[in-house]
């Protein structure tokens, strides 16, 4: 019987930002890998992910490429990114996670899927900033729960309060998970596939192999690498963010912030029913 193969899809939490290993990444995912199979038989494993990658990449690029290996277990976990741009689009983010999870069910690959925490409470964001990111993760995670249940996932979720508050599992720039977390998601990605019987070696250690960086290591990090990739980011967000902010002020002004989440959360539900030909009512 050969071992089983391992095939990972996603953006940079995916790609293991956050863990490094010499001069490269290693993250959640690998750590995953090595306890699917015992050691003398491993899993073959390939990383797709790719830093900054959006839902749109992930069906157009890595699923493709993930279909030719014919995987026995495909993780799909993406998503952030999507909430970081501009051209945000629930009902879009909805109709390629829907894709992506058909293509690969329909090759009888074991889907692995996860939930995440916003971006806007990891960054510290003032509220009027971080609410209308907060909303957006909300529906994707929405539409994540709702497609992970159709299509049978092993799916995790990752969006608990404790990751918010215990800053030792996450890396300097508050967003991606430092070695620890990457630990934390890899062990509970392996208990959820035990639980299913699909994972016949060791659970990954929960504990660092690597003492944490130093705290000059990590402004470093962040005045170099980081410093660019909030930059990227900003200059497609920014201007509509602030845009979103200033709706926020005015709503809670008037009293109406309840009208935002209801918005949103009927965008999202319509998403989904549009997935299966259902029109579903204006909002009120």
């Amino acid at each position: 019987m050969r071992p089983p193969r391992f095939v990972a899809l996603g953006d940079s939490l995916t790609e293991g930002v956050g863990d490094p290993v010499g001069d490269t990444w290693r993250g959640w995912a690998a750590l995953l890998a090595a306890g699917l199979a015992p050691a003398d038989a491993p899993a073959e494993f390939t990383n797709l992910a790719v830093s900054g990658a959006q839902t749109r990449d992930v069906l157009e690029r890595q699923t493709p490429a993930g279909l030719t290996l014919r995987p026995d277990i495909v993780s799909v976990v993406i998503g952030v990114n999507d909430t970081l741009r501009c051209t945000f689009d629930i009902h879009a983010v909805a109709a390629r996670l829907d894709q992506v999870y058909a293509a690969f069910r329909a090759r009888d690959a074991v889907l692995v899927t996860a939930c995440l925490p916003d971006p806007g409470a990891m960054f510290g964001l003032p509220g009027a900033l971080a609410r209308p990111l907060a909303r957006r993760q909300r529906a994707v995670n929405t539409v994540v729960h709702a497609l992970s249940e159709r299509y049978g996932a092993v799916h995790l979720h990752a969006a608990e309060e404790e990751w918010l508050t215990d800053r030792a599992l996450w890396s300097a720039d508050r967003l991606h998970p430092g070695e620890r977390g990457h630990r934390q998601l890899a062990v509970r990605f392996h208990a959820l596939l035990a639980q299913e019987g699909l994972v016949t070696g060791t659970a990954p250690a929960a504990e660092p192999e690597f003492p944490a960086p130093t705290r000059s290591a990590s402004l470093w990090w962040l005045a170099t690498a980081g410093t660019g990739w909030v930059a990227r980011r900003c200059t497609d967000l920014l201007p509509q963010l602030l845009t979103l902010a200033a709706s926020e002020v005015r709503h809670r002004a008037r009293g109406t912030s309840a009208r935002l989440d209801l918005s949103a959360s009927h965008a999202a539900a319509s998403a989904l029913a549009a997935l299966s030909g259902t029109e579903q009512p204006d909002a009120a």
